[in-house]
């Protein structure tokens, strides 16, 4: 079982959008309601940017992303937490022997302290983070690493997440996709789109897939 991290693994969109709304308060702007922030969590830096600040020239976009990123470095684990049922979804994943793991976007220096906080660090067997590879998703590439980490065949995985991207990743690399209706997603979205192959509302939907780690 392989998750993304913002959005299906981890609530994290009460400290990243308190760190763009201290970016708006800095130059003067007001801030944003976290309901209008929380949608566009799982698109990093580059989505809240553009929600904050609309299209602008790539080199400004990236100079605010810039400083966006150090002001939550500061506060990564602060308000952050495993999604409610989470919790007792990973204990039981690991009573039943199923390894698990991370693959996330976040670069690395942002993923490892912020899975450190969180005890997660010596749990997961894999963290693979957006710039361990040469791709990120929607690339296969850190699926398929993940999976070599883990020597798992890409077949015998689930890739749960709440982005279109992390549905084509899952699927350019041969695992099945489980979108999660919980995490990030905008009412603008149209996931019936997404190349989802099942979807939860709730971490415990998870356990009912279970079967098809050892049924496919």
């Amino acid at each position: 079982m392989l998750f993304d991290l913002d959005g299906t693994l981890l609530d994290t969109a009460l400290d990243m959008g308190a760190a763009l709304n201290e970016l708006l308060v800095q130059l003067g702007l007001a801030p944003l309601p976290q309901s209008s922030i929380r949608p566009h969590v799982s698109h990093g830096s580059a989505g809240l940017i553009r929600l904050a600040f609309g299209v602008r020239a790539q080199a400004e976009a990236d100079a605010l992303a810039a400083r966006f990123l150090a002001l939550y470095a500061k506060r990564l684990a602060v308000e952050t937490c495993l999604f409610p049922e989470m919790p007792e979804v990973l204990d039981e994943l690991e009573r039943r022997g199923v390894h698990w793991g991370i693959v996330t976007n976040k670069p690395a220096w942002l993923t490892d302290p912020l899975v450190s906080s969180l005890g997660l660090a010596q749990r997961a067997r894999v963290v693979v983070s957006g710039d361990t590879l040469a791709q990120r998703k929607p690339s296969a590439m850190p699926l398929l690493h993940a999976a070599e980490r883990m020597q798992v065949r890409p077949a015998e995985c689930i890739y749960v997440g709440d982005a279109e991207r992390d549905m084509q990743a899952a699927n350019a690399a041969g695992m099945f996709a489980l979108g999660a209706r919980f995490g990030y997603i905008a009412s603008t979205d149209a996931t019936e789109r997404w190349p989802a192959q099942g979807w939860i509302d709730s971490p415990v939907d998870l356990l009912e897939w279970l079967p098809r780690l050892n049924g496919r």
